[in-house]
């Protein structure tokens, strides 16, 4: 008999953490934020091709925060904490400072923990099976 896997209340919390910063992030881009247009150029595009890329950063984004809500797909949270990392990163190339990018380490954080959390429940259920 196949075992049904039901999310508790804190993997409920830490889903939608990913997704409040994923679905704030995208809806973000997608209005081409001039601020974050330099974020973008700091990794060597120009702003022209920034401000293409964002749009397409943003429905990203948007899907990754829907599709983290609905199951957490370990691949999708590898990329959602690269993705935060590095966007978090960004500040530093950018010349904004260590300080812009501790402030968004919870981005970062959130994604990871729900990791963590999700291995250490499979793990568990291993252990019982």
């Amino acid at each position: 008999m196949e075992k049904v896997y039901k999310p508790n209340v804190i993997e409920w919390v830490l889903r939608v953490g990913v997704f409040g910063t994923f679905i704030g992030h995208g809806c973000t881009a997608l209005l081409v934020k001039p601020s974050w247009i330099i974020l973008v150029t700091a990794f060597g595009f120009s702003s022209e091709m920034a401000a293409k890329m964002l749009p397409l950063i943003g429905i990203l984004d948007i899907l990754i925060a829907l599709t983290i809500l609905v199951k957490p797909y370990k691949a999708i949270l590898y990329w959602a904490i690269f993705w935060t990392f590095i966007t978090a990163l960004s500040r530093i190339i950018a010349g904004q400072g260590v300080p812009e990018f501790m402030e968004r380490f919870a981005n970062i954080a959130c994604p990871l923990a729900l990791l963590v959390f999700i291995n250490m429940k499979e793990k568990a259920t291993k252990n019982y099976e």
